[in-house]
């Protein structure tokens, strides 16, 4: 039972609802969610936030570029950079980082994240918020990361499972022996 509870409190799915994050994940793809405190997220992560003030409340995937204090930097048709250094980001589709936004150079306020789509020129991202600071969004809007494997979820999908049967033939063994002690009785 503790399995189940583990996977049940720890881990869950999403339908992506748009284009944003190709060719990565493609609207109508389901993915794999672990729930993760603020502090966890990490630069190259996908996550799943949801802020009051974008997007009409609803919840985002997008990846973290930029983590409290980077400095992230981009030139039309050049890469983005995290303090001076140029991303490798084969992710991004059509190899385009910049996408159809113009120049921009933002310092991630401490607590906060810089977050894009892996389709720049299709995905409303920090990029189109710099005036709030940074474009960033509060590290703890965080709710989940996106699995990359489904690997560590099976196993423990699998581990519930076998607690549950293990725990249903104990029962099952339990009762014909209540019942068999009970018939001699």
């Amino acid at each position: 039972m503790g399995a189940i509870l583990v996977i049940g409190s720890s881990y869950g799915s999403a339908k992506v609802n748009s284009d944003s994050m190709a060719p990565t994940y493609s609207s109508g793809e389901l993915v794999f969610l672990e729930k993760i405190d603020a502090g966890e997220t990490e630069r190259g992560d996908v996550v799943f936030y949801r802020t009051a003030n974008r997007y009409q409340g609803m919840p985002v995937l997008q990846r973290v570029i930029g983590l409290g204090g980077d400095r992230v930097r981009q030139s039309p048709g050049g890469p983005v950079t995290v303090n001076g250094k140029p991303l490798a980001e084969p992710y991004v589709k059509d190899g385009d980082p910049s996408g159809t936004t113009p120049a921009y150079d933002v310092v991630v306020p401490e607590g906060r994240l810089f977050l894009l789509g892996d389709y720049r020129a299709n995905s409303y991202d920090s990029r189109y918020f710099l005036a709030e600071q940074s474009g960033s969004v509060a590290a703890t809007a965080v709710q989940a990361r996106v699995l990359d494997s489904r690997a560590g979820l099976l196993l423990w999908a699998s581990a519930a499972l076998l607690g549950l049967l293990a725990a249903v033939g104990g029962l099952a063994a339990g009762t014909v022996s209540w019942a068999k002690r009970r018939a001699v009785g």
